[in-house]
């Protein structure tokens, strides 16, 4: 049995912790872990156990919430977040998942985040701003395999547009479980799931690899192609990149993704 903390950061009322318009952030994390949860249930052999008040109304602190995961011995903590630059509209974008910093940290939190980390890229479909390492209480005082992901920033335009979609928030929250479920080598109660998953966990392994030039050239020219239509919206910040040759092959499956969600691709036939 494969037991699995979830915590969405903070709460309702948490100050800070907002959009420019005021969205609160527990709203989103609330959301991402719900579906997460709701897909892991969809998995035999694991426990769920989440940390956090599902109600919002308490800001569990830190200490209680590594305390419970602890004392249940959970088997890996996942910890959903939203991101902020500074609390002011911009351009910034992209998804990031931590790991502890203490070089003695279990080198298995930075292999669960290896799996989850691109899946979340690739269902949110906005920037890639890279794993990375940090002194969080949750990451730090968590005795087992501990991640924390950060699906997007509050306070971009780029974002927030996927953020205020529940459809996207459900496709973040169905990567981190099919992650997690991925490297515990959970099995689907749905045969046919099984297959899908490995489908799925084939072409995420087969595509997302930052130092294929093939992906950006093709998306290139795809894009410029749609650019010349003129019936392009791309972000400001994509179609930049895109002219002055600085694309990321994460930054090309976000604008794939956003081609196939406003249907562009019939452009090209």
């Amino acid at each position: 049995m494969v037991k699995i903390a979830i915590d969405a950061g903070h709460g309702f009322d948490t100050p800070g912790k907002r959009s420019p318009d005021g969205e609160r952030e527990w709203s989103f994390n609330n959301k991402v872990a719900q579906y997460a949860i709701a897909k892991l249930q969809t998995y035999k052999d694991v426990e769920i156990l989440r940390v956090d008040d599902p109600t919002g109304k308490t800001d569990v602190p830190l200490t209680k919430r590594t305390d419970l995961a602890n004392k249940w011995k959970a088997d890996v903590y996942a910890s959903i977040h939203h991101n902020a630059m500074n609390g002011k509209w911009g351009m910034h974008s992209g998804i990031e998942t931590y790991t502890s910093d203490n070089p003695d940290a279990s080198s298995r939190s930075k292999e669960i985040a290896n799996i989850v980390h691109p899946r979340v890229v690739m269902a949110m479909g906005i920037s890639d701003r890279g794993m990375k390492q940090a002194d969080f209480h949750v990451l730090r005082e968590s005795s087992m395999p501990a991640i924390l992901t950060e699906g997007g920033f509050l306070d971009s335009k780029v974002d927030i547009i996927k953020l205020r979609d529940d459809n996207y928030l459900k496709a973040q929250g169905e990567a981190i479980a099919d992650g997690l479920a991925s490297y515990f080598k959970l099995k689907s109660k749905n045969e046919l799931e099984d297959k899908e998953s490995s489908v799925a966990k084939i072409m995420t392994e087969k595509f997302y690899n930052p130092s294929s030039q093939t992906m950006i050239d093709a998306t290139i020219s795809v894009l410029k192609r749609l650019e010349q239509s003129g019936k392009t919206t791309l972000p400001p910040i994509w179609r930049e990149k895109l002219s002055n040759g600085t694309l990321t092959e994460s930054d090309a499956i976000g604008l794939l993704f956003l081609v196939l969600d406003q249907g562009y691709f019939d452009e090209l036939k």
